[in-house]
């Protein structure tokens, strides 16, 4: 008799657990998700600079799914609601049965609702749909100033919220394309402000400080303003106001300012910790129901009581780690207890230049841009080859 297991979440996370558990040819794997699409979301500032296509940042799941052992399949439908009570996945169109439920649905950027005019005003980019907007709206914004070109020719403002890492690379991304477009073009308008806004004291709050540093000269080498210590309390369509009094100009604001478990997990009836995020134990699974687990996003796991940060580098072995629980329970044998850390930090900081530190080692510039490409195009081939191997077992 098969094991059924349902995967909820096409994420970082989601998809090493489908590749893992997929091994097993007794395992009756079904992956959902709303998208049809995995979104490799540490290449969107590689979207917004024109340097990749929306395709080369994504991977069909329909195809990849194929790819694998027959034992996988993919739906393309929103779950609804989870009756953990019945082991019923209840998604728009049907329920589905499970024996074992993996929850990896991620987080969504929190637009909190205390700050007038957030919502209608500001762009977030965790989503694909709304990377590809951005990155038109950019593109748009940028023409608009070349044709006031002449007597007059207003800047450009935007305003980046939050100084951690999205906001970080974000900003960098942007003031390193605009430079080069300028200058390769050669036209006289090339105003440009990019203002980057931190409530803490300092930009990458909590991570190591020799990366914080490096940071922060590169942004300003870049032409970038930081104010730390300040929070948004305002947004219209031309402007930005904060808690110190100040007001800023914007043609457009990008709100990276936090990050919340998919709207999902608040209608589910599990246990969360104070943050909203799905509570695991040490072995991932869920704290009332031990066929559940939880990973990526959606829930958090510590180390001597830190958290982890939320990248895809953790999602990653927590995918890792869920795929040989479920499989140790199958077995009759004894779940392992995460030892998950961070391998190491890249932090992209415009074109041809990133920051880093891996295995211990700080190295900044070109080298760092290349280690970060390297390690994206391993993950995207990995991805990929099981596409193209779906792709053509479903056309042949």
């Amino acid at each position: 008799m098969s094991n059924k297991i349902i995967i909820i979440g096409a994420g970082y996370a989601g998809l090493v657990a489908v590749k893992k558990l997929a091994k097993n040819p007794n395992n009756s794997i079904t992956l959902i998700d709303k998208n049809s699409y995995h979104f490799m979301q540490t290449d969107v500032y590689d979207l917004i600079a024109n340097e990749y296509d929306f395709a080369q940042v994504s991977v069909d799941m329909f195809t990849f799914c194929a790819g694998l052992n027959k034992n996988v399949s993919f739906l393309k439908e929103i779950v609804t609601n989870i009756d953990f009570s019945k082991k019923k996945v209840i998604t728009q169109k049907q329920r589905i049965s499970y024996d074992y439920l993996v929850i990896a649905v991620g987080a969504r950027t929190k637009f909190v609702s205390h700050v007038k005019g957030l919502t209608e005003f500001a762009f977030g980019i965790k989503a694909l749909h709304r990377a590809i907007y951005f990155k038109q709206k950019f593109e748009l914004s940028l023409f608009q100033k070349v044709e006031e070109s002449g007597n007059f020719c207003s800047p450009l403002n935007i305003v980046v919220t939050g100084g951690g890492l999205s906001g970080v690379e974000i900003a960098a991304q942007m003031a390193s394309y605009a430079n080069d477009f300028y200058k390769n073009n050669h036209f006289i308008c090339r105003k440009l402000n990019i203002i980057l806004i931190n409530s803490p004291s300092t930009i990458l709050y909590g991570m190591d400080k020799k990366l914080i540093i490096a940071s922060e000269k590169r942004l300003q080498e870049l032409g970038i303003k930081i104010i730390t210590n300040a929070k948004v309390t305002e947004v219209t369509k031309s402007a930005v106001r904060l808690s110190t009094g100040a007001v800023f100009p914007t043609d457009f604001m990008i709100y990276a300012g936090g990050i919340e478990p998919n709207a999902l997990i608040h209608t589910l009836n599990i246990q969360k910790d104070s943050q909203g995020y799905i509570k695991t134990d040490e072995t991932l699974q869920t704290t009332q129901h031990k066929e559940v687990f939880a990973i990526g996003d959606c829930t958090r796991i510590f180390n001597k009581e830190e958290a982890l940060a939320p990248t895809a580098d953790i999602a990653e072995q927590m995918g890792a780690l869920c795929a040989k629980n479920i499989e140790a329970i199958i077995e009759k044998k004894e779940l392992q207890k995460h030892q998950i850390k961070s391998r190491g930090v890249l932090i992209a900081l415009g074109r041809n230049y990133s920051v880093a530190k891996l295995l211990g080692i700080y190295f900044d510039g070109y080298i760092a841009y290349l280690a970060k490409k390297i390690i994206e195009k391993v993950y995207f081939k990995r991805l990929d080859s099981i596409s193209k191997k779906g792709c053509e077992k479903i056309f042949s």
